[in-house]
């Protein structure tokens, strides 16, 4: 109960935060920025593996939402018409970085730049986050994270470290409650197996997942 009331406190905020932007309000967009520029940019840097390349996006998410809110229908949640903007925008870039650069990049680095680090992993239960504890480790997470196919990728990090229901998923998405469900497994599978393989060959003898 706790939970929804929270839920339905922020849907209502969100509302009253959507007519404030429809009616120009700069204080409501600086509001938008201060609830939402964190979120979307740490999402987008997972995606896209680069934080100049993730800031440039959220950027542009941003200035989109400006330009487009007053055709905002409220067909969905302000948060969900965020994320899927934000899914559009790095997958346009991903498509212009496959087409025209080949550049090889430190996740690492760029997630130290950008201050990042994975200290909210929601709906844990089950899933490839179970088996790391300690910071080194979810190194490794990391590192396996971006081999996965993106749809996949998207998909468990909007479940796993955003902390998003199946439904939010599905909006932000656009595709339906079971292809969500089937990228979340699939996704968390073909993580899983980059896991066991990284972590067999750098320390056979230390590590042992445990599989269900």
């Amino acid at each position: 109960m706790p939970e929804l009331l929270g839920q339905n406190q922020a849907a209502d905020r969100d509302d009253g935060l959507v007519r404030r932007l429809k009616c120009g309000s700069a204080e409501a967009f600086e509001e938008l920025l201060d609830s939402y520029q964190g979120p979307i940019y740490g999402f987008v840097f997972r995606l896209l593996d680069d934080s100049s390349e993730a800031a440039d996006v959220t950027q542009e998410v941003f200035l989109k939402v400006f330009r487009k809110i007053e055709g905002f229908r409220s067909e969905c949640s302000l948060k969900t018409w965020l994320y899927r903007i934000a899914v559009h925008e790095a997958a346009n870039r991903r498509r212009w970085f496959s087409r025209h650069r080949r550049n090889e990049f430190s996740v690492d680095a760029a997630r130290e730049e950008a201050g990042l680090g994975w200290t909210q992993l929601a709906d844990q239960r089950g899933t490839p986050f179970d088996w790391l504890e300690q910071r080194e480790q979810i190194d490794i997470v990391e590192s396996c994270l971006r081999e996965i196919d993106s749809r996949l990728r998207a998909a468990v990090v909007l479940r796993d470290i955003e902390g998003h229901s199946y439904n939010e998923i599905a909006a932000t998405l656009e595709i339906s409650l079971g292809t969500v469900k089937s990228r979340i497994l699939r996704g968390r599978e073909a993580l899983k197996r980059r896991l066991e393989k990284r972590l067999r060959a750098a320390a056979p003898d230390a590590w042992s997942l445990q599989t269900e």
